[in-house]
């Protein structure tokens, strides 16, 4: 492969990458956002050789060096942030970051453009939005196939929550644009929004590993008004069972099935799609929980860039 379409194949990760949980008590490890471990990675000289610093949820710690992250046991939270090394070559992306807010912190989700130029070899450029998941992301990234399946979303979890609630402020409804390799990014009709969502599953695995899930419980957003105040204790409302005949009810909240599926590690260490193949009853206990918080609402390489979702304080409500 040409050194080109290494690099080129490190930003699709990268964007594509904008995802196990033991829940101690309703709020969710490091959910107040206050720590965070910064990373300083070194990328290839053939793209610049460049000091690249991206950051991890987690206790508080500074790691210099290209080294993998594994995550501590109740580390829950994974983001967007990847260092990818495909063939020898190494790239580090970063869309979300810790901010001040108070004597603490919050995260800032934000929907950034990967440019990447080395004169003579290749020019490109990639939209990232940024997204905070329960799950990990498992480092570094070798390959570019299946860059979703890389992505571990969720984590069991047995409660039944009746709402998820979280601190946020939003800079949304920009225009959106879609850059996914060479050249300047493409318009697109509509305004971008930022969204989260949290599925409850019921989940089982047959004798070769493949996963599938009864979908328990629903909780969907999308945040289509600028907030440049902080919003406090927002509530969010899970819904159970078939929500499918409910007024509110929208295709984003959906079963997901097939190439969109989230991926999950299997009782054989393999990366496998979850297949949402029904709705669960609404008096059913899950087993896992996936959440998502995303600046951007229109998947790989598509966005608004400098559109920001700042997130803080999240729990679940009994």
């Amino acid at each position: 492969m040409k050194k080109s379409n290494f690099i080129f194949c490190l930003l699709l990760l990268a964007a594509c990458l904008g995802v196990t949980l033991n829940v101690y008590a309703q709020k969710l490890p490091y959910s107040d956002f206050d720590q965070w471990i910064v990373r300083d990675l070194k990328e290839s000289g053939i793209i610049g050789g460049n000091e690249k610093r991206i950051y991890a949820i987690g206790a508080t710690d500074t790691i210099k060096g290209n080294t993998a992250l594994v995550p501590a046991a109740n580390a829950v939270w994974g983001t967007s942030n990847v260092y990818a090394k495909v063939s020898g070559v190494t790239k580090g992306s970063c869309s979300v970051f810790p901010e001040e807010r108070g004597n603490g912190y919050c995260a800032r989700l934000e929907t950034v453009l990967e440019h990447v130029k080395a004169v003579g070899i290749i020019n490109i450029r990639v939209i990232a939005t940024g997204s905070l998941f329960l799950g990990h992301i498992v480092e570094p990234v070798s390959n570019t196939k299946d860059p979703m399946a890389k992505l571990m979303q969720g984590m069991p979890y047995t409660g039944r929550p009746t709402a998820l609630k979280f601190d946020y402020k939003v800079k949304t409804g920009g225009k959106r644009q879609k850059a996914s390799g060479v050249g300047n990014p493409t318009n697109l009709d509509g305004k971008n929004a930022a969204e989260v969502s949290l599925l409850l599953q019921k989940r089982w695995e047959d004798k070769d590993g493949n996963v599938y899930a009864k979908r328990v419980g629903t909780a969907f957003f999308r945040f289509e008004e600028n907030k440049s105040d902080w919003v406090n204790g927002f509530t969010l409302p899970i819904r159970y069972g078939d929500i499918t005949n409910q007024p509110w009810f929208t295709s984003s909240m959906d079963l997901i099935q097939g190439e969109d599926s989230n991926h999950c590690l299997n009782s054989k260490g393999k990366a496998a799609r979850i297949n949402e193949i029904e709705w669960g009853a609404a008096g059913e206990q899950p087993t896992h929980i996936i959440l998502r918080f995303s600046s951007g609402n229109g998947g790989a390489y598509i966005g608004a860039v400098g559109d920001v979702l700042w997130i803080d304080n999240v729990s679940l409500v009994e």
